[in-house]
């Protein structure tokens, strides 16, 4: 019997078959993918470094739905908000591979080289290296939650007595509609008048994509 044309296994079909498992149940396993696949465990490992290199395969095809362009934008908390909102998007399309993915070292090539552009960005803006990780990290702690939240029910307060909590009845009432996305309107306006304030401190002592002189 010859060789079948398409082959039955590789990091493509690894991925999309862990990632379709993440997505049921919020984790996997190698025997689960092999199983799915058709294939034995020890095939699986032949094309993947372990369950670790399946996580970060799993980390860059979630990742590579995010827009990179966006960093390119001007000026550049414009870029930065266009950034977040569509990093968000991209993890709301698998919102159960955020706990998995949050709990392990980021290693995959191709998602490092984003957040060199990303750190690029705020560089030549005039942000001091120091600060620029919190920031980051602070902004991916909003996306990935507010990822998360759409993930859940729009309804997230029942009041079985609400003359026991009117106040709470009250605010939830005059809420509106599309709770997780004026939540995340709210943190991410926030979070950008606070980098703007340190743009502003920065660049009064350091203009964009000017030179530092050398101390003397």
């Amino acid at each position: 019997m010859g060789r079948p044309r398409t082959p039955l296994l590789d990091r493509e079909r690894i991925t999309t078959t862990a990632l379709q498992l993440v997505d049921e149940s919020g984790d996997f396993s190698v025997p689960q993918i092999a199983r799915r696949l058709g294939v034995q465990t020890g095939s699986v490992y032949h094309h993947v470094d372990g369950r670790d290199g399946i996580v970060e395969l799993l980390r860059e095809r979630v990742a590579s739905v995010i827009e990179t362009a966006t960093l390119d934008l001007e000026p550049w908390d414009t870029a930065v908000e266009a950034w977040a909102r569509s990093y968000r998007a991209a993890f709301a399309a698998h919102p159960r591979t955020i706990p998995l993915l949050m709990t392990s070292p980021v290693r995959a090539p191709r998602v490092l080289d984003q957040y060199e552009r990303a750190v690029t960005r705020l560089l030549d803006a005039g942000f001091e290296p120091a600060g620029i990780m919190a920031l980051i990290t602070a902004l991916e702690n909003l996306v990935l939650g507010s990822a998360l939240d759409l993930a859940a029910p729009e309804t997230m307060w029942e009041l079985p007595d609400r003359a026991a909590t009117p106040h709470l009845a009250a605010a939830l009432a005059a809420a509106g509609g599309h709770r997780a996305d004026r939540a995340f309107e709210v943190g991410l306006a926030a979070l950008m008048k606070h980098a703007r304030t340190l743009s502003g401190i920065h660049g009064s002592l350091r203009p964009p994509n000017f030179p530092v002189p050398p101390v003397t």
